[in-house]
């Protein structure tokens, strides 16, 4: 038997198909049943609508990795709440369990042998893997005069942002993974207090550094689909993965302020980024390109995620694309203004994208205010 389709249902899998087969089960007076063909899905060509919307084209540095300057000067860090890593049964694994033999009485396992464990002793692990792991060049030797600075900003972190829940315990720390995750946090506050004073550096792909809008050229059967205004999108159709995106689409269509948006559907963005031991390249939602007050030579581009559940990887993302991803291409200057915007609530959308408009538009006024001073003294 062979399939007569190979494209994927509303949840991702084969559509069933059913066969009659002649003898299964055994009945000689049995006719075969013909069973009709299913006619195909419609199917739509995504693709750049060149040249008559050429002028909405969004082009993108496509980066590989990052390079934080370290200041001379006392190290710092700037905490929030995607700082806050939260241990718990989901993320570390059941924290009690019950072990039971055939015969004989059943014990509880538990992990409360790990609440004897000396916090000093979790606070060297974290602040040596720290040291090793994110502050380190390749070849070179861990800067020890760091371990002091790194060792008090890591006991902030432990005492303000780790949080224990269902069982578990800040011991659990020594474990690699749970280490690197932590290491994330901090490494992340860290940057967070340099933004502004010291260059974030970005790696661009060596073999092909820019992507562009122009490239989209794909066909899909995806029903869950918006057609896009011809003054808005460099694309003909966008591709959507929830109702959210849908709304969105419609509130940047009717913002005054918005020039073009694009939705990173095989666009080719991604943002690299670490979750524990793990790399990973995190794929936004949406490019918008926004009038903030420089003019349409000088559009804002803004990064545009359409979070629902957020889990622990999407502060990780978060923290990524904020103080190193942004700020990186920024440094850049050769890819426009760059910002980033996360929405969670559909019904608050088009507040939120006003605001987060407005609050570009207020840094702006301040950057250019503050700069007037000082040419003036």
């Amino acid at each position: 038997m062979r399939r007569e389709t190979y494209e994927l249902n509303e949840e991702g899998l084969f559509a069933v198909r059913y066969a009659d087969v002649l003898g299964i089960p055994f009945d000689f007076t049995a006719k075969p049943v013909i069973a009709p063909p299913q006619p195909p899905r419609e199917t739509v060509h995504v693709k750049a609508m060149r040249p008559e919307r050429d002028a909405l084209e969004i082009t993108f540095p496509r980066v590989e990795g990052y390079r934080v300057e370290l200041p001379e000067e006392r190290l710092t860090a700037k905490f929030n709440e995607d700082s806050i890593l939260e241990l718990t049964p989901e993320l570390v694994g059941p924290s009690k369990t019950k072990n039971a033999g055939i015969i004989g009485e059943a014990v509880d396992l538990d992990l409360e042998h790990l609440e004897d464990m000396r916090p000093s002793t979790v606070l060297f692990h974290v602040a040596k893997r720290l040291l090793y792991t994110k502050w380190r060049d390749p070849g070179e030797e861990p800067k020890l005069h760091l371990f002091g600075q790194l060792k008090r900003i890591t006991k902030d972190w432990i005492d303000s942002c780790l949080v224990c829940k269902g069982g578990t315990y800040p011991a659990q720390l020594m474990y690699q993974e749970l280490a690197d995750m932590a290491c994330e946090r901090i490494t992340a506050g860290i940057t967070r207090a340099l933004v502004g004073k010291r260059p974030i550096k970005t790696l661009l792909d060596a073999y092909n550094p820019t992507g562009s809008t122009r490239h989209v050229n794909f066909n899909t059967s995806r029903r869950d689909r918006w057609q896009t205004d011809a003054k808005r999108s460099h694309i003909n159709w966008v591709i959507l993965d929830s109702d959210w995106e849908g709304e969105f689409c419609r509130v940047a269509e009717a913002h005054p302020k918005v020039r073009a948006y694009v939705k990173n559907h095989n666009l080719g963005l991604e943002v690299p980024y670490r979750y524990g031991s793990e790399t990973r390249r995190y794929i936004p939602d949406f490019i918008v390109l926004v009038d903030d007050g420089h003019g349409d030579q000088d559009l804002l581009h803004l990064i545009v995620e359409i979070k629902g559940y957020r889990r622990e990887d999407a502060k990780e993302k978060k923290a990524t694309v904020e103080n190193y991803w942004v700020p990186g291409v920024n440094n850049l200057a050769t890819y426009g203004r760059w910002a980033f915007a996360e929405f969670t609530e559909v019904y608050q959308i088009e507040a939120d994208f006003e605001a987060k408009v407005v609050s570009e538009f207020n840094k702006m006024v301040e950057a250019a205010t503050a700069k007037s001073v000082v040419e003036g003294k």
